[in-house]
């Protein structure tokens, strides 16, 4: 049996990070939105060498999926099933796509394991594997608290344009938390309620921190007509707010390709449509 999951790339309209804890975490806000930039995630079951095929060759041994794989058989057994990605979500962009493809692959798991798990020992993976991957188990909008996997649904809002654009280089999350205490904080949180307004304006803290190839892209898209435009989550990638897809095509058309080799124009998802 072959079963096929879309993994939705997100993007934080609000980010707001608190001072480290002593365990070393980091407590947040954030407002998380899926998009529809992902990757494809593939499983077969019925097979008699089990294997993980991915057509971007900087996926290392162990990675998400394996240890997503390793944690639910601890819990209870799983068939053996071959598992192939195909990446579209670039690494090292703060879009969550490592993220993505575990919730994926626990979703698909879910419906070939004799015995399914329930959503409390399912979240206790997702949460286990990444901070990020509860998210992408409850999809849509979502606000994320404590460590971003505390969630509450959002309704899905009104239908947003994105372009996302990623300079030549990638932020490694662990080094933008440790740029950001390195600076002093204005405050343990900014209030997170007008950015859950019908016009929200959007943050992310994350930016007083980013590298200037990651803040000329926002400008950029700034300049470009975006409503606004901010750091995915902790970068490198940037995304812009506009009216429609044409219009953020329109705008991003003449940044040089050399600031920003990877650029997709997406639309948010609802909460059905980033679960499919």
């Amino acid at each position: 049996m072959r079963l096929r999951a879309f993994c939705p790339a997100k993007v934080n309209l609000f980010l707001s990070v608190g001072e480290p804890l002593p365990n070393g975490y980091h407590p947040l806000w954030t407002v998380f939105q899926a998009v529809s930039l992902g990757d494809d995630l593939e499983i077969e079951t019925g097979v008699s060498s089990p294997r993980l095929e991915c057509d971007w060759a900087g996926l290392p041994a162990e990675n998400t999926l394996t240890k997503a794989l390793r944690l639910y058989r601890e819990y209870t057994s799983v068939p053996d099933l071959s598992i192939r990605l195909t990446k579209r979500v670039p690494a090292q962009s703060g879009l969550g796509g490592g993220s993505s493809d575990a919730a994926g692959l626990l979703r698909l798991i879910q419906r070939v394991a004799p015995a399914p798990l329930g959503p409390r020992e399912l979240s206790e993976i997702a949460a286990a594997v990444g901070a990020d991957v509860p998210f992408f188990l409850v999809g849509g909008r979502a606000i994320g608290e404590r460590f971003g996997d505390r969630l509450t649904p959002l309704p899905d809002g009104r239908p947003l344009a994105f372009a996302i654009l990623r300079p030549p280089i990638g932020c490694s999350t662990p080094t933008m938390y440790a740029r950001l205490d390195e600076r002093p904080r204005k405050a343990a949180f900014r209030p997170i309620e007008r950015y859950l307004a019908d016009d929200p304006v959007f943050g992310n803290d994350f930016e007083s921190v980013a590298p200037p190839e990651c803040l000329a892209l926002i400008e950029g898209l700034r300049e470009a007509g975006a409503r606004q435009a901010h750091l995915c989550g902790s970068g490198s990638a940037v995304f812009g707010v506009f009216p429609d897809a044409a219009t953020a095509l329109r705008a991003i058309d003449p940044i040089p390709e050399g600031d920003a080799p990877f650029r997709s124009v997406v639309r948010s998802l609802s909460r059905t449509a980033s679960l499919d």
